[in-house]
């Protein structure tokens, strides 16, 4: 022990006798270096004597629907960390296919006396699900947070991403690279980030290349949000004969290169391809992604700062809010491949055979396509309800 006391001393720059007092409890020691030993005692690596440690001031829950795609690890670690600063201690509730559904374990976590939960990418951001939920569990007295989706069914402050913008920002990248067929591969239609993505690709298509919705649909494809997703979308985008896809996540963005390469295109010089979220690593793919960086950490301590509002009892209006995205430009996208230089040819199970040297002919829509338009995305407005 006295061996742990200098190394607890020399830590804390006390002498052993003063960490042997506050490790016992005995009077005499300032605030000020009592919690200097104690912090000594957590980097070394030494357990706090039971009365001494910090006492929580509750259990909060954390919701995910997953932890196979990283961002959610990523929400996890934002959020717990934000807690735990503010004395609460996280605990993580995860959705698991054929496992417990996110109703079974809100009353878990209810069942536990949590102070709050906060859902990342629930129900609540489903079009389809029944929102009564969120009231049952607001009439429960359990204050709640929601992020990444929106309903003004449900009287609780939303955290979320200007989808709109997201889309907008990676499609002026591409046209600005000289892409004209951009394809869109994302998730289910009934979410509402699915929506508002859908809803800033038409309305960017149209004013930088002046494309309408019946051009432009053609070139939007749904999918799983999963890295085969990912991959089928993009193959039949592929197909359509587009020259850049802007995936709704990294994980699809990934499927969406393993797609190129089974049809022996090179990304990014024949073939572009923009992600969504910025996951951990990512960066270090092959190619390295360019995708639009979801700002997890601001997201994340939103959400916590809402949520103990509410547990405070002044709450924060329940509208959305919302943060703008940032588009980061790596290895994967580049300047469109003149129009008779690339031609898709069917995925082959083994190794990738090359692009067939005839040129195709150009397509009626490259020989059409009008110059880009090079306009500002605009700014985003104030949040409010209906995001």
């Amino acid at each position: 022990m006295t061996a742990r006391l200098a190394d607890i001393a020399a830590q804390a720059g006390v002498s052993e006798a003063t960490v042997s007092r506050v490790l016992n409890g005995k009077p005499g020691v300032s605030a000020t270096t009592r919690q200097s030993v104690l912090a000594a005692l957590d980097v070394l690596g030494y357990e706090r004597p039971v009365r001494l440690r910090q006492r929580s001031a509750g259990l909060v829950g954390l919701i995910t629907p997953e932890l196979e795609n990283p961002i959610f690890p990523a929400f996890a670690q934002v959020i717990g960390q934000a807690l735990t600063r503010q004395g609460y201690t996280p605990v993580l509730a995860t959705q698991t296919p054929g496992g417990s559904t996110e109703d079974e374990l809100t009353e878990m976590l209810v069942d536990r006396g949590v102070a709050g939960i906060i859902f990342v990418s629930g129900l609540h951001a489903d079009t389809s699900a029944d929102m009564t939920r969120y009231e049952r569990l607001r009439g429960q007295g359990v204050p709640f947070v929601l992020i990444n989706g929106f309903s003004d069914k449900v009287q609780a402050p939303f955290v979320s991403p200007d989808d709109r913008a997201a889309v907008q920002l990676a499609v002026t990248h591409l046209t600005a690279l000289g892409h004209r067929r951009i394809g869109l591969a994302l998730g289910p239609k009934r979410f509402v980030p699915v929506q508002r993505k859908i809803e800033g690709f038409l309305r960017c298509m149209r004013e930088q290349l002046d494309l309408g919705p019946a051009a432009a649909e053609p070139f939007i494809q749904h999918s799983l949000y999963t890295l085969e997703g990912g991959q089928a979308a993009a193959g039949a985008l592929i197909e359509r004969g587009a020259t850049a896809i802007v995936c709704a996540s990294d994980m699809m963005a990934l499927g969406a290169i393993r797609a190129a390469r089974q049809r022996g295109l090179d990304v990014p010089r024949e073939i572009s391809v923009v992600g969504f979220d910025d996951s951990p690593l990512i960066a270090f793919t092959d190619p390295p992604l360019t995708t639009i960086r979801q700002p997890v950490p601001a997201m994340g301590q939103a959400a916590v700062r809402a949520l103990l509002e509410e547990i405070g009892g002044t709450p924060a209006p329940h509208s959305e809010f919302v943060f703008h995205p940032e588009l980061v430009v790596r290895g994967s996208t580049a300047s469109a491949p003149k129009a008779s230089s690339v031609t898709p040819v069917p995925p082959t199970p083994s190794t990738p055979s090359p692009v067939p040297a005839k040129p195709a002919s150009p397509t009626k829509a490259a020989k059409s396509a009008k110059p880009t338009k090079h306009s500002k995305v605009a700014k985003i407005p104030r949040p409010s309800r209906g995001g």
